[in-house]
């Protein structure tokens, strides 16, 4: 499945330039009638994993455990193939280089500009990987650097305005992570296709709201239109948490498909920068809601 992160990854595992869609019909006639995952085009009638482009010709894979959730064949993991724990130890690289250059920032205390002009570098640095073929690890662990030296410079501003702000949002971060996950695994939260619709349309509608305001700020003066501040934005930065949490979800599935038809190991490092992505997202809009809760008691 393609994945949505905010505000760089278009794709999700592409081997071969092929994903998963959820619009494809399950063939007539199919075993696989009724099944979340008849859909994908890597299942077939006959062998659910022959049309898998990470399989082989002849697949040795389909007489696999029966999927506790699903009743679908999993296919036991081969040489080369990702795993959970390449995604787990890679999210942890990628994070904690973002954490150890956001405490540098702090320390070092760097002025604001500096803190925006990493931020640049991360966003174009995002932007690149995204239109990769391949995810690079130099190019995610690169953004994961930039991007943790903006977090840094933020934060510090925030808690001198609202002091505490920063340790609220991290766990916060903490808190929805964990939600999203018991929901996504207990199938509270179905990602289908129209999941995957409305959280594009509601993501792309809440960018271009950043946009126009930013642009009304930048030439009428004071906050814009006021979506920033006060009540409104206290209301349009939850609106923000809920659509970074909608985007873990996403990234949640891109990581069951990953690992569920044998994506190559290289690719836990685009769930590594998918998961990045969402968290930031998810950490900068409760830190500016805590900011704004806090300086309004």
């Amino acid at each position: 499945m393609r994945s949505r992160n905010p505000v760089f990854s278009r794709r999700g595992f592409t081997p071969g330039g092929g994903y998963a869609n959820f619009n494809a019909a399950p063939p007539s006639g199919s075993a696989t009638q009724g099944n979340p995952y008849a859909n994908n085009p890597y299942a077939q009638p006959a062998d659910p994993y022959a049309g898998n482009p990470y399989g082989q010709p002849t697949n040795p894979y389909a007489q696999g455990a029966p999927d506790l959730q699903q009743g679908m064949p999993q296919a036991p993991a081969r040489p080369g193939a990702m795993t959970m724990d390449d995604v787990v130890s890679r999210t942890a690289i990628t994070l904690g280089l973002v954490i150890v250059a956001a405490g540098a920032a702090w320390a070092l205390k760097l002025p604001v500009g500096l803190g925006f002009g990493a931020a640049v570098i991360a966003m174009v640095l995002g932007l690149v990987q995204s239109f990769k073929a391949k995810p690079s690890p130099a190019l995610i662990l690169a953004y994961a650097a930039f991007e943790g030296l903006f977090l840094g410079v933020i934060s510090q501003a925030y808690n001198e305005v609202a002091k505490g702000a920063p340790m609220q949002a991290v766990l916060g971060t903490v808190a929805v992570f964990a939600g999203v996950l018991f929901a996504y695994r207990a199938r509270i939260i179905n990602v289908n296709n129209r999941f995957y619709r409305f959280v594009a349309g509601a993501a792309i509608g809440f960018l271009l709201l950043g946009v126009v305001n930013m642009l009304f700020a930048a030439f009428g003066g004071g906050n814009g239109l006021g979506f920033r501040t006060g009540p409104v934005g206290i209301l349009v930065g939850v609106i923000g948490v809920l659509i970074g949490a909608a985007f873990l979800a996403l990234d949640f599935k891109q990581v069951e498909d990953g690992v569920q038809y044998g994506a190559p190991r290289e690719e836990s490092w685009l769930a590594a920068f998918g998961l990045t992505l969402s968290l930031v997202w998810i950490y900068t809009e409760l830190l500016r809601v805590i900011a704004l809760v806090m300086s309004d008691d």
